[in-house]
């Protein structure tokens, strides 16, 4: 099947896209051509991974959201700036992160064109189709640890049985994309700006990155 043809839903896959060598730089830059699911019709853009390619800390998050997706940057909308906020507390360098999402284009409703974009959860087929770009950074950056933001993330790496609540501040050992990882889930960002106890949510993201920050040692 080309790169380029139209595929089934159960079909779609990002892999045709994903070069074999050249690090961090070649991945970003194919994944700005990336067409393996339909989502990247309506996204402004491709918004790849960011940080160094020899980070001890992956952060994955779900997908991007509107500022993300208008600055082609993982992150910089009021749930990253929590989320640096957070980490800074918890003892983790945000610059030192590398921070991805497990769909790479933004999934949104839109009322009326003028109106907010409404962020959509991905689906499973449109994660799974996503699922090689994040199984190469992985690759690239071998991270110490992964930080699960969020049950879309956790589903992404783990399967769709997961169940943040259940797992959540705890360090996990599993085996991802053929390499065996530790993970470390929390909720995302997002969930503790929503929160009718906003301070509350916040202090369990610090607890549990906490927990994180120790496992690097």
């Amino acid at each position: 099947m080309s790169p380029r043809t139209a595929a089934p839903e159960d079909a779609y896959t990002a892999e045709p896209f994903v070069p074999d060598s050249g690090g961090l730089p070649a991945l970003r830059r194919a994944a700005g051509e990336c067409r393996g699911c339909p989502l990247h019709r309506d996204a402004t853009q491709t918004v790849f991974g960011a940080g160094a390619a020899d980070a001890r800390v992956m952060l994955v998050g779900e997908q991007p959201g509107d500022q993300e997706d208008r600055q082609g940057k993982p992150f910089v909308g009021p749930a990253g700036k929590l989320l640096d906020r957070a980490l800074a507390e918890a003892g983790i360098d945000p610059g030192e992160a590398y921070v991805t999402n497990a769909v790479k284009h933004f999934k949104f409703t839109q009322a009326e064109p003028r109106k907010r974009r409404i962020h959509k959860a991905p689906s499973l087929r449109e994660m799974t189709a996503c699922g090689p770009w994040l199984a190469a950074e992985l690759a690239v950056v071998e991270p110490e640890l992964i930080v699960v933001l969020g049950a879309t993330a956790g589903k992404a790496l783990l399967g769709s049985s997961f169940r943040v609540t259940q797992v959540r501040g705890t360090v996990l050992e599993e085996e991802i994309h053929g390499h065996a990882e530790r993970l470390v889930p929390t909720v995302h960002p997002s969930s503790v700006l929503r929160a009718d106890d906003r301070e509350a949510a916040y202090r369990g993201l610090v607890s549990d990155l906490r927990v994180a920050t120790h496992a690097l040692g």
